[in-house]
């Protein structure tokens, strides 16, 4: 029991707005309601002195069709009185509609808001200097890239590209870090010196 009674209860989701709307159509409805009655008895009372002709008492059917046409002027204004309710409940709806809007773009409008304040003009145009900057590096490094590779380190290149995109590794040779030695003068061959000096001792003894 205490905290049946102890609960708070949920604030009402139903506006003034809401009231109103439902107070207009209430009074609308009653006044169709009404509408209908009185074309109900009104039918009823013009059968009434379509027989009172008959019998003979004109004086009777008179006032009953004296009465008719002021039920039907009353007919007419609750008629305009319906146009009227409908309208002002159409009107309001409309609000409605409208502040929800108007709502939404403030909500929008503060989210707005708050990004921009989070982000000022001033870091925006420093995150593209940056931008840019980090831009120009790379291509100074691509094109100092570009211009230190031979031809024959284009061929490797391309050929170490064609082997990754076939699935295999393309295995280069070490290249050595240790100087290659100086290579001597060539000396003449062992059979050409013997040969010369055979020729030297003919010509000696021959002498």
């Amino acid at each position: 029991m205490g905290n049946v009674f102890g609960r708070k209860s949920r604030p009402s989701r139903v506006t003034e707005q809401d009231r109103a709307i439902l107070q207009l159509k209430q009074q609308r409805d009653k006044l169709k309601q009404y509408q209908k009655r009185t074309n109900l008895q009104l039918e009823k009372e013009r059968i009434l002195a379509k027989q009172l002709l008959k019998d003979g008492k004109k004086e009777k059917a008179l006032v009953l069709l004296k009465k008719k046409r002021y039920q039907d002027q009353l007919l007419d204004k609750t008629e305009n009185q319906i146009s009227n309710l409908e309208r002002m409940v159409q009107d309001i709806e409309f609000v409605q509609i409208e502040m929800k809007v108007i709502e939404g773009l403030k909500v929008g409008n503060d989210c707005l808001k708050s990004m921009h304040e989070a982000m000022s003009l001033e870091d925006v145009e420093r995150i593209m200097d940056e931008t840019q900057d980090a831009i120009d590096y790379q291509r100074q490094i691509d094109e100092l890239l570009a211009g230190s590779l031979t031809q024959e380190d284009e061929d490797a290149v391309l050929a170490e590209l064609e082997a990754i995109t076939q699935g295999e590794e393309l295995e280069l040779p070490e290249v050595p870090s240790e100087p290659l030695p100086e290579v001597p003068e060539a000396a003449e061959p062992e059979p050409e010196r013997r040969g010369a000096r055979n020729k030297e001792c003919g010509e000696m003894l021959s002498a």
